[in-house]
């Protein structure tokens, strides 16, 4: 019995780890030289009117990763990565058209660490304008 219930209680503590939210996922951006360091431009499309009306950004690629921001339809992205239905993507601050320092190439991969921000989006709702 005492067994049972040993393995009763690991069983649920594992359970209780999976239905965590993944840990974060940094945006990697460069690792060439003769690209700029995220070679796509896009811009958030076809959210419902009648929806929430935002694109959840998120930490990881997931929906059940925590949530970081929310984007509107006619945002602007840089697609940075893809991992199956997800983009990593960089976007500025607030919505305006600041400079995020991706449009030369990077030599080295990395995390993304700014000046701009970055998460995960849905792939649906990103309308790719070039790359």
């Amino acid at each position: 019995m005492r067994t049972a219930l040993v393995i009763a209680a690991v069983l649920a503590a594992a359970a209780g780890a999976a239905a965590q939210a993944p840990s974060a996922v940094p945006v990697r951006v460069g690792g060439s030289v003769e690209t700029d360091a995220c070679s796509g431009l896009g811009k958030i499309a076809g959210l419902r009117t009648g929806g929430d009306g935002f694109l959840s950004v998120r930490a990881a690629p997931g929906v059940r990763a925590a949530e970081r921001d929310r984007l509107r339809n006619g945002a602007r992205v840089t697609v940075c990565q893809e991992r199956g239905d997800w983009l990593g993507v960089v976007y500025p601050r607030g919505g305006d058209d600041a400079d995020c320092g991706l449009s030369s190439p990077r030599a080295r991969a990395a995390n993304y660490r700014g000046p701009c921000r970055s998460g995960w989006v849905a792939r649906r709702y990103v309308r790719l304008l070039a790359g």
